[in-house]
């Protein structure tokens, strides 16, 4: 089964100036903006994992204890 889809007749088509262009006050036609892929996906996580949480806790305990000790020996 094969379905044949025609292209519209220029000459037809509203808003089309002489020569087949489109006038500047008037918007072009184009193609469907919606695709397969509309609509909300089923399956949605919300935040972040577990994972990078902690791995970018654990970085920022560590920058912060090295920023301490290195003022607190500047200090002495």
């Amino acid at each position: 089964m094969s379905t044949h889809h025609s292209e519209p007749d220029p000459r037809d088509a509203p808003g089309l100036g002489p020569g087949g262009g489109v006038p500047p006050e008037e918007t072009p036609a184009g193609e469907g903006s919606t695709g397969a892929e509309t609509g909300p996906r089923d399956r949605q996580t919300r935040g972040w994992s577990k994972g990078p949480v902690i791995v970018l806790g654990i970085i920022v305990v560590l920058c912060a204890a090295f920023f301490i000790a290195y003022a607190v020996s500047v200090a002495l």
